[in-house]
């Protein structure tokens, strides 16, 4: 008789048990919104992230970054910081008296993150492998402080093709050496391939607000259009420069003219990497950079101190106008 009860207890336990289950999925897919995300995380009751030295428990993540809207990345950590100041005083964002903007990573010296707001800006260094890193961790962050509907942006400089020095480039489709739009890696001995697909709504937007700043000559010209992303500086980019230079001046300038035939109009070294990365976790992702040079007529970049600095502030200003006005709509919602 006892054991006739424990099993009709049991019996009517079922739908509850099955309603706690359902309730329980539905709140881990509410929890992120990362696509593809490691299952693994779930079973971990901390995770250090280590390049950017905050912890999923130790740093308040919710609390201190669940407001982000917007995490811009740019290669140096003294650009970065730059735009960090720019940033805020555009959107207005006070500093407490007597305080200062704060590197939130500086224990570790890889990379340098600053928070003004719903902003963040931290540089990724140079190449693919740096900005991996960095993504995995960015993405965790925003994972577990549970940010919504967070936009990314690559910042930076470039070679052009075709187009004049102090022009900003829109990333519309990132390519390989070989002009593919896939983003490859090894992974436990096999090649992995993830499509490098940038957010056309923010790049049409980032068009229209294009136009609108060089009309006010706050940038120069503003074109879209593919990037080739190199995994080094110089025979990766066809350069006859470097230490080594297995290739004619002439092979390299066809191989110039064959990128641009494709529609390629600049060239770098992480849109790969930062497209694919962003693409596979279904995160907004939008590449922004300007061309030092046109690589059609030369190879090193001879730009005076003034022009340079004149050059790197474009993409801040563009970027800077989207977050402006986006952030502006949003308030006017509420």
């Amino acid at each position: 008789m006892e054991r006739r009860k424990r099993i009709m207890r049991y019996l009517e336990a079922i739908p509850k048990i099955k309603r706690d289950i359902t309730s329980q999925e539905a709140e881990e897919k509410e929890e992120t919104y990362v696509a593809n995300l490691n299952p693994n995380l779930r079973d971990l009751s901390d995770d250090y992230l280590y390049h950017i030295n905050l912890g999923k428990t130790s740093s308040n993540l919710v609390e201190t970054f669940k407001d982000v809207k917007f995490i811009c990345m740019g290669g140096s950590a003294s650009r970065m910081h730059e735009f960090a100041y720019y940033i805020k005083d555009l959107i207005g964002f006070k500093v407490p008296f007597g305080f200062d903007l704060k590197n939130l990573c500086e224990p570790s010296d890889r990379y340098a993150l600053f928070k003004v707001g719903p902003v963040i800006s931290v540089n990724h260094g140079m190449g693919c492998p740096s900005v991996s890193i960095l993504l995995h961790e960015l993405i965790k962050l925003v994972h577990y402080a549970k940010a919504k509907d967070v936009t990314f942006f690559r910042i930076g400089t470039c070679g052009g093709l075709g187009v004049k020095p102090g022009t900003v480039v829109l990333t519309n489709e990132a390519v390989d050496g070989l002009f593919r739009p896939e983003y490859r890696l090894m992974i436990l001995g096999k090649e992995k391939v993830r499509q490098t697909k940038c957010s056309l709504e923010v790049i049409e937007k980032m068009e229209k607000i294009g136009k609108e700043c060089a009309q006010r000559g706050e940038v120069g010209d503003v074109v879209s259009g593919k990037t080739l992303c190199a995994h080094d500086f110089y025979e990766g980019q066809g350069r006859v420069d470097g230490a080594f230079c297995e290739y004619t001046p002439e092979e390299k300038k066809n191989f110039l003219k064959e990128c641009r035939a494709h529609g390629v109009t600049n060239i770098e070294m992480e849109s790969l990497c930062f497209t694919g990365m962003l693409s596979h976790a279904g995160l907004k992702a939008a590449v922004a950079c300007v061309t030092l040079l046109d690589r059609l007529n030369d190879d090193q970049v001879t730009l005076t101190h003034e022009q340079h600095l004149d050059y790197q502030q474009r993409p801040f200003r563009l970027v800077g106008e989207y977050i402006k006005q986006s952030l502006a709509a949003e308030n006017n919602k509420n």
